[in-house]
Parts: structure tokens; C-alpha cells; sequence
């Protein structure tokens, strides 16, 4: 068993308030990608609400929703991420959110059986605003988990 996992942090800013008919196709779709995830080879944990999703959190402001997941490896959240139905929808996200001007995504290692939590996350994509570091990187830009760098 690997010692670490990978936690994923994205944010993205809604064009429109989620309830509306401009997200409407987005927000069908949640629940079909979330089972995709969780099906998926690698897939340890997301978070979420009682609802099952994690819209409703939005500790970066009123318009960003958050998803927080843990994969084994990056090349399981690679795979999730390009290799499945999952890129569709990541294809249309202009439809769906505005561009940001700064990093959206931000990737790190933690050690096996540990959560992140939401502010370690903000931490973690604040780190990246400085450039990819084994701290704080994209799938772009991989750092191998620390367990990898000793060996």
C-alpha cells in the first residue's frame, strides 16, 4: 500500500447562481460524474454534503464552488480526469464558469488515511501562485509523492 495519496483542490466561479436555468445542464450532470469518480480505479475520497455533492460549500466566496478529492496517484486522477466521461463536461466548463485569474487547481501529497481539509487546501493553492513545488503542483507539472523522491 502506498504511504501517501494525492488530494486534488479546484475552484471555479459560477456564471450564473447555481439553482439557474444557465447551470442547469451542469448540475444534472453532478450526480452521474460524482458515481464516476467514485467508481473509478485509484478513487479514495471526495467531499461532500448531505446532498452528496459539495455545491452548497463555499468557503472561497459566494459564487465559487469547491471539489476536494484524494486519488492514489496522479495517474489515477489523470485517468479519471481524461479518460472518462468526466471530459465532456470539464470541455464545456466555459459554458458553465468564468476564467480565473489565478490558479484554479492545485495538487499535493498526503500522507495515506488523512483528509484534507478545506483550509489546508486554500493554503495549498495560495503555495501554487508562486509556481509548481513538490508542496503544491498541477497535473501539468507532477511531483512524485514523497514515498517516490526517498526511494
Amino acid at each position: 500500500m502506498a504511504d501517501h495519496h494525492l488530494a486534488q483542490l479546484n475552484i471555479a466561479r459560477l456564471r450564473a447562481p447555481i439553482d439557474s436555468p444557465e447551470l442547469a445542464d451542469f448540475v444534472a450532470q453532478l450526480p452521474e460524474i460524482n458515481d464516476l469518480a467514485e467508481r473509478s480505479p485509484g478513487y479514495v475520497w471526495r467531499l461532500q454534503d448531505e446532498s452528496g455533492d459539495a455545491t452548497a460549500l463555499r468557503p472561497f466566496g459566494p459564487d465559487i464552488i469547491v471539489n476536494l478529492t484524494v486519488w492514489q496517484s496522479v495517474e489515477s486522477l489523470r485517468g479519471f480526469v481524461y479518460r472518462t466521461a468526466h471530459l465532456e463536461p470539464m470541455r464545456r466548463r466555459r459554458e458553465w464558469f468564468v476564467p480565473l485569474d489565478r490558479p484554479h487547481l492545485v495538487l499535493w501529497w498526503i500522507p495515506a488515511g488523512v483528509l484534507p481539509t478545506i483550509t489546508e487546501a486554500a493554503e495549498r493553492l495560495e503555495l501554487l501562485t508562486a509556481g509548481p513545488s513538490p508542496e503544491a503542483f498541477t497535473l501539468r507539472e507532477p511531483y512524485p509523492s514523497p514515498g517516490a523522491r526517498a526511494a
